[in-house]
């Protein structure tokens, strides 16, 4: 009885509105005070939760990539990939979609992303004869991307929950983060061959030279980040430290898009987001603690095994439940609830953790581009000036793409743990 009020309060908190992590911690003091046990147990395990020394990784790249983007970085990026692919069809297209890979090495988030890229992308590719809803929907979808290529976010909160190696949880994104951006560039082409979308005219290679250089420092960030990782030259954690400092010397001194009378705004953007995050993190401990003590993750395993005989079908049931469960849930939220319970199931049946973790977090990164709780949809939306109905008839093809990647991810493990196997 404890464990459904457990979690139909939850459920109900969640209906009435309440944030995810305030309603993480009030579900789980309905179960301890119907267990009649100490609440002076929430703190202790929120505070167990957030003393982590990688969680310092997500403040350092989220303010990391807040002053990238202030310092007028996605701007480079995107005349990078207009010099780059501007004169093929759907040149614009394809250019927000390289705009985003380029871009994920430096936010780690895929809202950030979507709306800085689609701040400047939507607009022109509306100006130069782009659907608004295509434009809108191929932004959203390629902001996906951001979270898979490292650094990201989700994989550092994922690392801290199961204890695994955030550096091989890059590494083992790279892949799976590439795939998924030329199969939207693929798609991007082929509908706009289809619509007869504009291209424009080939700038010669000096302009192709010149945006490199403005996009080069970019480029370097990203490099510096995993090949100090893979290296051995630093953790995750200072190499987020790292990340901040170079962000700061290249948006001032560099790109100038900011002046030091910014710099407090900056930070105390990114730590309001970053304390939000930490938070949730903290508060989920105290539920996963209650899950863990009532053993549900076993019962979750003892169901599965007794009408699943192999880790295939496992992993097609894993993927539907989080497609499903990404179209209504928050993705860090659906990460911290789901991921311990699921990954002890997933190591019964052989799946590698690190692969597991990968799956997971693209799954619900496809989330975010599904309706009716698809934020970065929401986003989109908003900047393209047109209704969610449109934008989410929009994005089938680029949904119908993703899918079909994260299926090969999930089938061919291959795929993620090549370069973790051979770097580590």
């Amino acid at each position: 009885m404890l464990i459904i009020a457990l979690f139909s309060s939850f459920v109900v908190f969640l209906l009435l509105g309440v944030p995810v992590g305030i309603s993480l911690a009030s579900a789980a003091i309905v179960y301890l005070i119907g267990a009649d046990i100490d609440l002076a147990v929430v703190p202790q395990f929120m505070f167990a939760g957030m003393d982590s020394f990688v969680l310092l990784c997500i403040p350092g790249f989220v303010l990391a990539g807040n002053l990238m983007n202030g310092g007028g970085i996605t701007d480079q990026i995107v005349r990078f990939g207009n010099a780059l692919l501007g004169h093929i069809r759907g040149g614009l297209g394809l250019a927000n979609v390289t705009g985003s890979m380029i871009f994920a090495g430096i936010s780690g988030t895929a809202v950030a992303e979507t709306a800085s890229i689609g701040s400047v992308m939507i607009p022109a590719m509306k100006k130069s004869g782009y659907d608004g809803a295509f434009a809108g929907a191929l932004t959203a979808a390629a902001s996906t991307v951001g979270p898979i290529i490292p650094p990201s976010v989700p994989m550092i909160i994922v690392g801290t929950l199961a204890g695994l190696s955030v550096g091989k949880m890059f590494l083992a994104g790279a892949v799976p983060g590439l795939l998924m951006g030329v199969g939207m560039m693929v798609t991007t082409y082929a509908y706009s061959c289809y619509r007869r979308y504009p291209k424009g005219v080939w700038g010669g290679f000096a302009n192709l030279l010149r945006a490199s250089r403005a996009a080069f420092w970019a480029l370097l960030m990203t490099a510096i980040i995993i090949f100090g990782i893979v290296g051995g030259v630093f953790t995750p954690t200072e190499a987020s430290i790292i990340a901040v400092l170079y962000a700061f010397v290249v948006g001032l001194f560099i790109y100038k898009g900011f002046s030091l009378k910014d710099v407090p705004h900056i930070i105390i953007e990114s730590a309001i987001s970053s304390g939000a995050l930490i938070l949730l993190v903290g508060l989920a401990n105290v539920f996963g603690w209650i899950m863990a003590s009532e053993q549900i993750p076993q019962v979750i395993a003892r169901a599965m095994s007794l009408f699943m005989t192999d880790k295939y079908q496992f992993l097609l049931f894993v993927n539907l439940l989080l497609l499903f469960v990404g179209t209504f849930m928050e993705t860090i939220a659906a990460l911290i609830i789901l991921f311990p319970a699921l990954l002890g199931v997933a190591t019964q049946f052989g799946v590698d953790p690190i692969h597991f973790a990968i799956i997971m977090v693209l799954n619900l990164m496809i989330g975010l581009t599904t309706p009716p709780v698809g934020v970065c949809l929401f986003v989109a939306a908003n900047i393209a000036r047109i209704p969610l109905s449109a934008i989410s008839r929009a994005i089938l093809p680029f949904l119908a793409c993703n899918i079909g990647i994260l299926m090969l991810v999930s089938f061919i493990p291959a795929i993620s743990l090549w370069l973790p196997g051979l770097f580590y």
